[in-house]
């Protein structure tokens, strides 16, 4: 299959101009049928069968928003009444076009031997483990959790960053979980988190546009996009580390 390269220690050479994506969200808004803040009935929420965030998690392996979008949208889910309700799909609040958002279009999948490769690869990527919840109102956060971690406290809302959840139970999620214990973190009903910085999060943007490209061609239509699937590798040179698009689905069917 074709891979497409992306560094954080250089930058990508081939480059495609990309619009900022502006993706349609109701924000604090009640799901619904219409353009209405107000929730809608019982009735109305029956039929609409959209998935708890819950099911959401479930279906990807990695889910990606941030802490603000998700906070909304679980208070939201609980309320009901007399409105039509929002009929945006879940996110920030806007208009814009019907794609699928990163926190659910992007799946990084990490690979390592061991808790310490993993660590590297984190700093590598100067990527935060983080958790939310509890008895505290604020992120807690961990870096350079490869030598000496470092922790620091933030308010959840100025949390703009993309980030990632481990749905599953696995070993890469015990791994955040002692990465984070050995900061100092308590996890007690707190789920870890991955927080990406803008740098790597431009890298990713690039590498899911040169691969469509490839695959379809010009104009670059994000749209049509379902899942684009990202790997950790080790570095060309040996060094360091790259993340590889491996695969990426297509919501249209291809047309030649």
């Amino acid at each position: 299959g074709l891979l497409f390269f992306m560094r954080s220690a250089s930058p990508v050479v081939d480059t495609i101009e990309l619009e900022t994506e502006k993706v349609e969200g109701r924000g604090d808004h009640a799901a619904g049928f219409e353009r209405d803040p107000d929730p809608p009935s019982a009735e109305e929420v029956s039929q609409l069968n959209e998935p708890t965030m819950e099911q959401s998690l479930q279906l990807v392996s990695e889910a990606i928003s941030n802490v603000s979008s998700v906070l909304e949208n679980v208070e939201s889910a609980a309320t009901s009444g007399d409105g039509k309700g929002d009929s945006r799909q879940a996110g920030p609040e806007g208009e814009g076009d019907k794609i699928v958002p990163r926190f659910e279009r992007w799946d990084l999948r990490f690979q390592a031997r061991d808790r310490k490769n993993y660590a590297a690869q984190l700093d590598f990527f100067k990527i935060e483990l983080g958790v939310y919840g509890g008895a505290s109102p604020s992120v807690e956060y961990a870096s350079n959790v490869a030598t000496q971690p470092i922790k620091r406290n933030g308010p959840s809302n100025t949390e703009k960053r993309l980030y990632f959840i481990s749905v599953s139970e696995g070993v890469l999620k015990q791994y955040d979980k002692q990465l984070l214990q050995a900061a100092g973190i308590n996890l007690a009903n707190r789920t870890p988190m991955k927080f990406l910085p803008a740098e790597t999060e431009k890298l990713l943007e690039q590498a899911e546009a040169l691969y469509y490209r490839d695959k379809r061609g010009l104009p670059i239509r994000i749209a049509d996009i379902a899942k684009t699937v990202f790997e950790v590798r080790t570095g060309k040179s040996g060094k360091g580390y790259e993340f590889v698009v491996v695969d990426q689905r297509y919501r249209n069917a291809l047309k030649k």
